[in-house]
């Protein structure tokens, strides 16, 4: 598979957290690379530009949870909201600003967060600077080279100087960056108002925000219908994405670049909330040694250890209103926070590679008593897998800190797990889980992370069997 099939596919994960329309990031990539050729990119910066583009919303998780706090409103509904402004003209960006705090609260709650937003010294540079920090570092990670974390890192920055988070003007910013912010803004403008209004947007903006030689670029598209016709079409993006892949070799997803993306995206997850601080590792870390302790051998456990990394992918697509509150729930909200598993099915069913495992990860709140979410599948619908995360994730969800409790020591949180032993955990894996949990060798953790299993041979990958041999016929969600 190539690695490009596997980021294009998980690009929908990054655009539910940033608020976008769903293919923002791969019609971004389109407009850039045809930017690039225009530019006359030599074919190395073409590959850089093209993984940046897929990578540039990598770190927009890691400020969710600011923004949530400062305007106490749905993260995802600011995002979208303060995309359309110009930051440059501070009037209207202060008054969309001060809409958008307190969203459907009481006008105490709304002048309450009024005050912390006028309070905070500089909240865009703050949020933006840990977005673009975060995206450059997770680049960086994954093996791609100096010229992608660098087009990440400055992706804010604009042509006048008045960007973030450095503040450079003009060609003091990196080429690849300056391509990149005029794609995914004249994206987001051309999907929500249309092409006229995208391309009013970019001449006003033409010496300000973008440089000026790539507005003149893109107006030479105006009248290339089809063109644009192929950008919109949501259900071939993909195809078209991956046919402008640089490069006569296409960089390959080995089992060793597969298992840094699943780390990658692990920290995407937890980065959206202080709570879930090292949550998806954790969770992996214990299904794996649960997973070895039952005997199955390490391309299964591979496989597990993948899954629990990646359960909660899901959760990108909820607000931070709801995984932060202190308190309990409303209905409504608890429906919400329900809907994360369908999208974990959702988005991990888009990656070939990640099938044997994508509908395990989905199931780690499903219940042997059918009493689970968010489909109520019963025991003879859950496989192992789906059986060791759910036990996985209650056991760390319990002995971390939570925005409403703090963490309970292992013999406290599995007295409360036994009490559903049988009704939701399977009794011969719970008691696995619980001599690995009282012995301390549940996880293990090395430098701060888990130890990745060593990688496998590619015939051996081709051989592994799925975990479930198919999905359940009600499982797709619109």
């Amino acid at each position: 598979m190539r690695l490009a099939e596997v980021l294009s596919a998980l690009t929908y994960a990054l655009d539910l957290t940033d608020g976008q329309r769903p293919g923002h990031t791969l019609r971004t990539c389109v407009i850039a690379m045809r930017l690039g050729d225009a530019m006359g990119l030599e074919p190395g910066l073409l590959e850089a530009l093209y993984y940046a583009a897929l990578l540039k919303d990598s770190g927009c998780s890691s400020n969710a949870a600011r923004m949530a706090e400062l305007f106490g409103s749905d993260d995802h509904g600011v995002k979208l909201s303060m995309r359309r402004i110009d930051w440059h003209d501070r009037f209207r960006t202060h008054l969309q600003a001060a809409k958008n705090c307190g969203v459907g609260q009481s006008p105490l709650a709304v002048a309450r967060h009024l005050f912390k937003l006028m309070r905070a010294p500089d909240p865009t540079r703050e949020i933006i600077s840990a977005r673009c920090h975060r995206g450059a570092q997770i680049a960086h990670n994954l093996g791609f080279p100096r010229e992608t974390s660098d087009a990440i890192q400055y992706v804010d920055e604009h042509w006048c100087g008045l960007g973030h988070p450095v503040g450079l003007s003009g060609t003091d910013i990196p080429l690849l960056s300056r391509i990149l912010l005029t794609s995914q803004t004249i994206e987001a403008f051309w999907t929500e108002m249309g092409l006229r209004a995208a391309l009013e947007m970019a001449r006003k903006r033409r010496g300000k925000w973008f440089d000026p030689a790539l507005v003149d670029e893109i107006y030479k598209w105006r009248r290339d219908a089809e063109w644009w016709g192929a950008i919109a079409d949501i259900q071939n993006i993909g195809q078209l994405v991956l046919a402008l892949e640089p490069g006569a070799d296409p960089m390959l997803a080995t089992d060793e670049r597969l298992d840094k993306i699943a780390y990658a995206f692990a920290s995407v997850i937890d980065a959206k909330t202080p709570f879930t601080y090292r949550h998806s590792t954790n969770v992996a870390g214990y299904a794996s040694a649960i997973t070895t302790a039952l005997g199955y051998d390490s391309r299964v456990s591979r496989d597990v250890l993948r899954a629990g990394l990646l359960h909660d992918i899901g959760k990108l697509g909820i607000s931070n209103r709801i995984l932060d509150k202190p308190g309990p729930l409303t209905d409504v909200e608890r429906n919400e926070m329900r809907k994360h598993p369908a999208w974990t099915w959702e988005i991990l069913e888009r990656v070939p590679a990640f099938h044997r495992f994508a509908l395990p990860a989905s199931l780690h709140h499903e219940r042997l008593d059918g009493g689970g979410y968010p489909w109520g599948i019963p025991a003879d619908g859950l496989d192992f897998a789906s059986r060791i995360l759910g036990i996985s994730d209650v056991y760390e969800a319990l002995t971390a800190d939570r925005p409403y409790r703090g963490p309970m020591d292992p013999t406290e949180a599995l007295a409360i797990m036994n009490h559903d032993v049988g009704r939701a955990f399977d009794p011969a894996m719970m008691e696995i889980a619980t001599s690995l949990a009282l012995d301390g060798t549940m996880a293990r953790i090395s430098d701060g992370r888990i130890e990745p299993l060593a990688v496998l041979d590619e015939a051996d990958a081709r051989s592994r069997p799925r975990l479930v041999a198919a999905p359940p016929s009600n499982i797709r969600v619109a």
